[in-house]
C-alpha cells in the first residue's frame, strides 16, 4: 500500500447531534438503531453516526414513560430527590422479552453514591411509552429505614439482614450500589442481569423470562451468593469499577464482562476494561488469568481496551471513554458503544460506536475509529503487507489523566519494526487477518482491518491485546 506522508494526512473528526451518557443500542426489526441513555435519553439512527432524539429530559413531558411522574412516583419512593433537589434516572437497559411479548427496560433511580433502586418498566413498542412496574432492588439503606425497601418482601419478614450493615449503616464496601443494570441472554436462553458500581462490586441475578423479575437464589455465603443481591462477580472495597455489561459469544463460549474504571470526568482516567468466563456466574479472568476482587491497586487487572488517546488525523484528543455497552448487528458483527469526552471541551460528552473483532485467542479487540461499515478482509494478509509507517498507541494499564499519544514506528515488511531503539517482531498468519506481535517479552494477538478514520482518511489498522492486559492500536494512513 502507498502510504500518506505526514503533511498529506487530513485532520478532522465528526461530532454527533446528541449527547448521551451510558448509551445502550438496540437494533429494531427494520434495522433502525435505537439508543437509550441516562437522564431519559432516547435517540435513533440509520448509520450509527447521525442520531436524532425522540426523548430527553427528566420530567413528565418526556414521552419515554407514561407513569413515572404520576402522583405516587413509586420509582423514587425509596431514594427520593438528589442533591440538586431533582430526580435521577440513570443507565437504562432495554431488551425484547419474547415470552412476555414486551420490551422491558431496567433502569435505576438514585440520590447518593450508595442510595439507589433498580426498577423495571415495560412497553409494547421499542420507543415506548414505558410503564413503570416495580422496584426490584434497593441499596444504601440503614437499619432504621430498611423496612421502607423491598428487602423483607424478598427474604421474608424474619430474615437476618445484619450482614448488610456496618455500624448501623449500609456496608457499601461489601454490598452493591444498585445501578447500571444490563441484561444478557446466555447459553440455553437463560437470562441474567448484571449490575453494580464501585461499592461492593459487580453482582449478577438470573431473570425469570416469564415475568422479567429476578430469581432470587438460595443463600450460599461460602460461594459468594446472596439471597437478595445474587452472585458477586468482581470488585469490592469501593474501588473504581462500574457500568458492567456482559456480551455472550456462542462462537467462543465465553461471557465477556465489560467494565469502566476510573472517575466519571474528563481528567478522571475513565476507561474500558474486559474480563471473560465460561460461566455467567464466573470466575471472570483477564488475559493474565487473574480475577478482580478488592485489590487496593486494581490498575493491572482486566484487559484495558481503551483509555485517553490521540492520533495525527484527529483534531480532538479523546478522553475518558466509558459507560459502555455492546451489541451484535443483523450482519453478525459485534459493536461497542460508549460516551466520549474531549480534552478541548470540558465535561461535554458524545456517544461513539466502534466495531469489535475477536482475535486468535478469542479476546475482543476494539477497532481504533468510529465504525463506517468496515468489513474484515475475506482474503487476509501476509507479513510483507505490513510495511512502512504505522502510528502506535499503547493504552497501557494506567488509571489517570495521561494521554497516550501515537508514536511513529517503521514496519520493514519482513517481520520486524523498531520501537524506542529496540527491535520488535510481527508475523501474520498467512492469508488471514491475524497478526502476532512481540514487544520485549510480551506477546500481543491482533487483527488487521482496513477502515476509514474519523477525518475521512483511508487506513490500515491493527488492534491487538497482550498477555499483560495492554491493548495496542497501529494505524497506517494510505492513499485511496
Amino acid at each position: 500500500m502507498n502510504e500518506l506522508s505526514e503533511d498529506q494526512i487530513k485532520k478532522g473528526g465528526f461530532r454527533v447531534t446528541v449527547s448521551c451518557h451510558d448509551p445502550e443500542i438496540v437494533v429494531g426489526e427494520d434495522g433502525t438503531y435505537y439508543m437509550f441513555g441516562s437522564h431519559m435519553i432516547g435517540a435513533k439512527s440509520n448509520n450509527l453516526r447521525e442520531w436524532d432524539y425522540f426523548a430527553q429530559g427528566v420530567d413528565q413531558s418526556n414521552p419515554l414513560f407514561d407513569n413515572l411522574f404520576e402522583e405516587k412516583m413509586e420509582a423514587f419512593s425509596f431514594v427520593g430527590k438528589n442533591a440538586e433537589n431533582g430526580y435521577s434516572v440513570w443507565a437504562p437497559n432495554v431488551y425484547y422479552n419474547e415470552r412476555m411479548n414486551k420490551y422491558i427496560m431496567y433502569y435505576c433511580t438514585t440520590s447518593s453514591y450508595i442510595k439507589s433502586s433498580i426498577c423495571m418498566a415495560t412497553a409494547d413498542q421499542i420507543e415506548g411509552p414505558y410503564t413503570h412496574q416495580a422496584i426490584l432492588l434497593d441499596s444504601g439503606y440503614s437499619k432504621k429505614d430498611i423496612e421502607t425497601t423491598n428487602v423483607y418482601d424478598i427474604l421474608g419478614k424474619d430474615a437476618d439482614t445484619s450482614r448488610y450493615f456496618e455500624y448501623g449503616g449500609y456496608n457499601n464496601k461489601q454490598w452493591p450500589n444498585c445501578i447500571d443494570p444490563a441484561i444478557v441472554k446466555g447459553e440455553d436462553d437463560r437470562i441474567w442481569m448484571v449490575y453494580g458500581s464501585w461499592s461492593g462490586g459487580i453482582f449478577l441475578l438470573e431473570i425469570d423470562p416469564e415475568t422479567g423479575y429476578p430469581i432470587n437464589p438460595q443463600q450460599k455465603e461460602e460461594k459468594g451468593v446472596d439471597a437478595y443481591y445474587g452472585v458477586r462477580l468482581v470488585g469490592g472495597g469501593h474501588h473504581s469499577i462500574e457500568g458492567p455489561y456482559i456480551e455472550y459469544s456462542a462462537e467462543t463460549g465465553y461471557y465477556y464482562l465489560f467494565l469502566s474504571y476510573g472517575e466519571l470526568k474528563q481528567q478522571g482516567g475513565y476507561q474500558i476494561r474486559v474480563f471473560r468466563s465460561k460461566e455467567p456466574t464466573g470466575p471472570y479472568v483477564d488475559a493474565e488469568g487473574n480475577t478482580l476482587e478488592d485489590q487496593e491497586d486494581h490498575s493491572n487487572y482486566g484487559v484495558k481496551l481503551m483509555g485517553n488517546y490521540t492520533f495525527p488525523s484527529l483534531n480532538y484528543t479523546y478522553m475518558a471513554p466509558g459507560g459502555q455497552s455492546t451489541f451484535r448487528d443483523k450482519d453478525g458483527r459485534y459493536y461497542i458503544t460508549y460516551h466520549q469526552r474531549f480534552a478541548e471541551n470540558g465535561e461535554y460528552f458524545e456517544p461513539r460506536v466502534h466495531q469489535m473483532v475477536l482475535n486468535e485467542d478469542d479476546w475482543f479487540v476494539i477497532l481504533p475509529f468510529a465504525t463506517v461499515g468496515e468489513k474484515v478482509s475475506e482474503t487476509g494478509y501476509k507479513t510483507e503487507n505490513l510495511k512502512g509507517s504505522f502510528y502506535l498507541v499503547n493504552h497501557g494499564t494506567d488509571i489517570g489523566s495521561t494521554v497516550h499519544t501515537a508514536e511513529c514506528v517503521q514496519f520493514n515488511g519482513k517481520g520486524t519494526f523498531t520501537k524506542d531503539e529496540e527491535k520488535a517482531e510481527y508475523e501474520v498468519q498467512p492469508n488471514s487477518n491475524y497478526v502476532t506481535i512481540k514487544m520485549g517479552n510480551v506477546v500481543y494477538k491482533g487483527v488487521i482491518v482496513e477502515m476509514e478514520d474519523e477525518a475521512g482518511n483511508a487506513t490500515l489498522c491493527i488492534s491487538a491485546v497482550g498477555e499483560n492486559n495492554e491493548s495496542l492500536w497501529f494505524v497506517q494512513y494510505v492513499k485511496q
